[in-house]
């Protein structure tokens, strides 16, 4: 999560946080979301109900940053080319949606996220800013090999990237071949390309 103030009061324990993500991943994978509750998480994860809510609104967010956002902090992929870093970024994307957490959480995610704008607009200002800021390098990297041109829309490729492997592996529920992320990348690299 991005925050633009420094928390209040004593530090925040990065064993208790990953406690926290690792059981809310293991309880969506074996009771599914609807029965994943923040109690059933702090009692798994050994800490009290306060220390979720003071990082997290609810459930929603709490379970997306533990299913979607896995691959944030991994190095940004350096090909050398706009088609090789968006195959790498988009593989690490399908493997994401294909988890058992993921699939498991996805359709409860989904209907939250229609039910609750506020949580919507959250989820995509806090929680897909790295996704963003990673494509940004990737972007950045293409415009100085002359690939792209400096003001291709960001925001816009991500939502395309995301919901074609979205439509394709989860709503459709079709197994990606070993070839869909190259198949993609290469899609999106001729729509942008400078030409």
């Amino acid at each position: 999560m991005s925050s633009s103030s420094s928390p209040k009061g004593r530090p925040r324990d990065p064993r208790s946080h990953a406690a926290i993500i690792g059981a809310t991943g293991a309880l969506v994978v074996e009771v599914g979301y609807a029965a994943t509750s923040i109690g059933a998480v702090a009692a798994r994860a050994g800490v009290g109900k306060d220390s979720i809510y003071r990082r997290w609104s609810g459930k929603a967010e709490l379970v997306f940053e533990a299913v979607f956002t896995t691959t944030d902090d991994a190095p940004i992929p350096n090909t050398g080319t706009l088609t090789g870093d968006l195959t790498e970024l988009l593989e690490s994307l399908i493997d994401e949606f294909r988890t058992p957490a993921g699939s498991a959480a996805l359709p409860g995610l989904l209907a939250d996220f229609a039910a609750d704008p506020v949580l919507r607009t959250r989820i995509r200002t806090d929680f897909l800013a790295p996704s963003k800021d990673r494509l940004a390098v990737v972007f950045d990297r293409a415009a100085q090999r002359g690939e792209i041109a400096t003001d291709t829309p960001v925001d816009l490729v991500l939502d395309t990237l995301a919901g074609a492997v979205f439509f394709h592996v989860a709503l459709v529920g079709e197994s990606p071949t070993p070839r869909l992320a190259g198949q993609l990348a290469a899609m999106i690299s001729r729509g942008i390309e400078i030409r």
